[in-house]
């Protein structure tokens, strides 16, 4: 059983403490399974509404049935940046995830309505912490202890402000003094608010008060938040203080377990349930099952539409397929170095084309072995299921690949061995897990300070960040079958000649971001912030891509700048904050 549950016994019906008095002495009876207010401030109940909010890292399935209202963002981050494409039984299946992929969201999407309301959700739980905690009087909960608490708890809401930003951009900030929820995004002149000083405030507190190691596996503890909050610099440009804080997280940094910060040996294991929570992992969504939850809602729910149809004994449908983009970005050269101008001039061979009956010989040139721990290719094994095999792997019969495409996703998917231990259930609708994901490694909090060394002008300490990740790279194979070789010619080596300038270190590091995160929600909002997303999607992405995938990706698809960046705020979100007539929440602009 995990440390931290992500839905708890704490069903607080809050509205419900102001009972009415009545006569009848019957009728004043404490219903049962009901809290009063004031039987929750206590230590234990003021813990649980903090776990109530831990909670809502992964979604609300009252948001979105299928649980995608969370932050493992494989639609707002990796699909809308063109590491995946939405596949399905048909194209009209799930529709409003083609929406996303060709940047084309309508304000009535209810994908989008549902992630606006897993962020707000975790504001408002986070919110309700701050809240309970001012009225608590227990004893056991000590001036320190309650430090703690609100930490955790700004920490967190701090974090679905920060998911807010990233995904829509102009939106308000909400803090636990709020009584009317109405809360506009604009100031008196109409002008979009800056929330990120609220951001660095909350994520500020959190880092100067938080402990350096914490009593459960997947609690915030200090080096996290201190990573968040440079992060938050950096996505303003802020690169000297996000450096500086980089700094001291690389050199002293622990996991909330007291373990130094490192790159775990292979690459692989970030993803393996056995090897969860290790010293690389600094934000980690906990999943469990058979724990006694209903249906094992906690249990990894958000990849529900994502696993390939070869697994599991059953009829699978994989909705979040690699881009043949992606799997390009792994070729690399004669010296093993990353071809960060010509990757997408030739196609990793796939079986796209190839019958399942027929022949098929995998691509024979040079590649980083992290593509095949982050994706699928026929001829290669499958994690421990046994070679991938074929279209009828990919997805079930009637499933159309014209618009997925042949390859599947690897890297949060669960393995035989997972499987057949008890580890992964058949939920009611699809499939629930006990595999975590990373919200954060450390190979991104590597790669975040490599970006700010460019900035500040330290070429040579950014390539040495980026070696320390490559060299893990090439320190983890995938064999084949039998063990006795690797499953595909990898060549990966550091960069052992200094970059000439600025603008290729600059190009290298984002590059290696790509290949190392690919498939981890990230992409998207990388290149929004580097203000090059209309370049690469338009110019980079599309071309190539509106061919190979015309049903989805054909048809004048587009990314249209100073738009496309943010999604639209959902049309009942703005409906919902009307006053005196008019909205208190203003649409993001070109929608």
């Amino acid at each position: 059983m995990k440390p931290i549950l992500k839905h708890t016994a704490f069903t607080l019906l809050l509205s419900a403490v102001t009972l009415s008095a009545c006569k009848q002495q019957f009728l004043d009876l404490a219903p049962q399974g009901v809290y009063k207010e004031s039987d929750l401030l206590s230590k234990k109940g003021i813990d649980g509404f903090l776990i109530d909010a831990y909670a809502t890292l992964d979604g609300n399935l009252s948001a979105n049935f299928l649980g995608l209202s969370g932050t493992y963002n494989w639609i707002w981050g990796s699909i809308a940046g063109g590491d995946a494409y939405k596949g399905g039984t048909n194209f009209t299946d799930q529709s409003e995830i083609n929406q996303v992929m060709q940047y084309a969201t309508p304000t009535t999407n209810s994908q989008l309505l549902a992630r606006w309301n897993g962020i707000f959700d975790g504001i408002g739980r986070a919110n309700i912490v701050l809240q309970e905690l001012a009225k608590t009087t227990d004893p056991a909960l000590t001036d320190a202890l309650k430090k703690q608490v609100a930490a955790e708890a700004r920490f967190l809401r701090a974090f679905h402000h920060f998911e807010g930003k990233k995904i829509f951009g102009n939106i308000p900030f909400v803090d636990e003094k709020a009584t009317d929820y109405k809360i506009p995004n604009t100031d008196a002149s109409g002008n979009y608010l800056n929330i990120w000083p609220q951001l660095e405030t909350d994520f500020k507190f959190a880092y100067d008060n938080l402990d350096e190691v914490k009593t459960g596996k997947g609690r915030v503890n200090k080096w996290t938040a201190g990573a968040y909050l440079a992060k938050a610099y950096l996505y303003q440009n802020k690169f000297a203080e996000a450096k500086a804080l980089f700094d001291v997280i690389i050199g002293q940094g622990k996991t909330s377990q007291g373990i130094k910060l490192d790159l775990t040996t292979s690459f692989g294991e970030n993803f393996r349930i056995a090897t969860q929570n290790s010293k690389e992992a600094m934000l980690e969504v906990q999943s469990a099952i058979g724990d006694g939850a209903s249906d094992n809602t906690n249990g990894f729910r958000e990849a529900i539409l994502c696993y390939p149809n070869g697994i599991a004994g059953g009829t699978n449908s994989w909705f979040y397929r690699p881009s043949q983009n992606l799997v390009n970005a792994f070729r690399t050269d004669e010296n093993g170095l990353p071809l960060l101008d010509t990757y997408n001039d030739v196609d990793v061979t796939s079986n796209e084309t190839v019958p399942d009956a027929s022949p098929f010989t995998p691509y024979a040139g040079n590649l980083d072995p992290r593509l095949d721990h982050t994706v699928g290719r026929r001829g290669i094994p499958y994690l421990d299921w046994g070679l991938m095999s074929g279209l009828a792997f990919t997805a079930p019969p009637g499933e159309s690949i014209t618009n997925g495409g042949p390859f599947t996703g690897k890297k949060h998917v669960f393995s035989s061995t997972e499987y057949s231990s008890g580890q992964v259930v058949r939920a009611s609708f699809g499939i629930a897990s006990a595999l975590n994901y990373d919200l954060m490694r450390f190979a991104d909090v590597l790669l975040m300070a490599a970006e700010c060394e460019v900035e500040v002008g330290s070429l040579d300490k950014a390539r040495e960040y980026v070696n320390r990740v490559r060299a893990r790279a090439a320190a983890s194979p995938i064999k084949t079958i039998d063990g006795t070789a690797n499953a595909a010619k990898y060549v990966v080596n550091p960069y052992t000649t200094a970059w000439a300038s600025q603008a290729v270190a600059r190009q290298a590091v984002r590059f290696e971001r790509r290949i190392e995160l690919g498939m981890e929600g990230h992409r998207f909002f990388d290149l929004v912030r580097w203000g090059i997303a209309d370049q690469v999607i338009n110019s980079e992405y599309l071309p190539k891509e509106s061919v190979r995938r015309s049903l989805a990706l054909g048809g004048g698809v587009k990314f249209t700048k100073n738009k496309s960046e943010y999604q639209p705020i959902p049309d009942y979100a703005i409906t919902q904050s009307f006053v005196g007539g008019q909205p208190t929440l203003k649409q993001n602009p070109g929608y």
